[in-house]
């Protein structure tokens, strides 16, 4: 796997207690990197995953909690982060709650909850990291996306979460224009089905589910020094996934 030296690097993942967030979250901290584990509501899970960054070679690591979906609790996670690590250096938006329903039977907070939480989220926690990136003239953000949302795949089934996930790789492109004079780059990895997921379709690509190393990998290139003209771009990590052959 790529080794990207992160060493004197902070890193923020949001949702970084349990799942892909805590995976990568541990791939960074492997790198050298100072980790701020962020969770919502899985304290003593945050704690373990703070725990085992440090045995694994995080100069150190600490649990900040908040809520990604309104200011104030975006404030709070990047408040603690900063007195205990400094800056944030990469910052990894992996928050982002589905609802596994037909549209129309999903209620108007769950409908809210799978947009704010994919793509208020993302833009809040952006918008609050970029001061320090910009300050120091560098910085990484990595957004989660879905694969094929950038095609415009969507289904009556879980509509406000492909249409969150299009609006998030939306959001890195302009995001990365935005920030091209600023030593900062912003881009997106797109998984399919990790197997860290929670519902799993009856047919996986090249026979199994993707790793969390395998999401992990394509994080990593990005976090790398050498990347630094890469922005903008998104890897979908889907093994050859083709929605379209049905």
């Amino acid at each position: 796997m790529l080794a990207p030296d992160l060493t004197d690097r902070t890193a923020l993942v949001t949702g970084s207690a349990t799942g892909l967030g805590r995976a990568l979250c541990l791939s960074l901290a492997d790198c050298g990197a100072s980790v701020a584990v962020h969770y919502h509501t899985s304290d003593e899970e945050a704690r373990e995953t703070a725990a085992d960054a440090r045995e694994r070679g995080a100069p150190s690591a600490v649990p900040v909690q908040g809520d990604v979906t309104n200011p104030e609790g975006v404030d709070g996670i990047f408040d603690a982060a900063e007195a205990e690590l400094g800056t944030v250096d990469v910052l990894v938006n992996n928050v982002g709650d589905f609802a596994p329903a037909h549209w129309e039977d999903i209620d108007f907070a769950d409908w809210n909850r799978v947009l704010d939480t994919n793509l208020t989220g993302t833009y809040l926690c952006s918008k609050r990291a970029l001061d320090g990136m910009r300050a120091q003239q560098w910085g990484r953000i990595v957004n989660v996306g879905y694969a094929s949302a950038e095609k415009g795949l969507v289904s009556p089934k879980n509509f406000p979460y492909f249409a969150a996930k299009q609006g998030v790789l939306m959001f890195t492109r302009m995001l990365a224009a935005d920030t091209q004079d600023d030593g900062i780059t912003v881009n997106a990895v797109s998984p399919y089905v990790v197997e860290t997921s929670d519902e799993f379709p009856e047919d996986a690509p090249r026979g199994r589910w993707a790793s969390t190393d395998d999401v992990a990998q394509a994080v990593r290139f990005f976090c790398d020094e050498d990347s630094d003209y890469v922005s903008g771009e998104n890897v979908e990590v889907d093994g050859g996934w083709l929605p379209e052959d049905v």
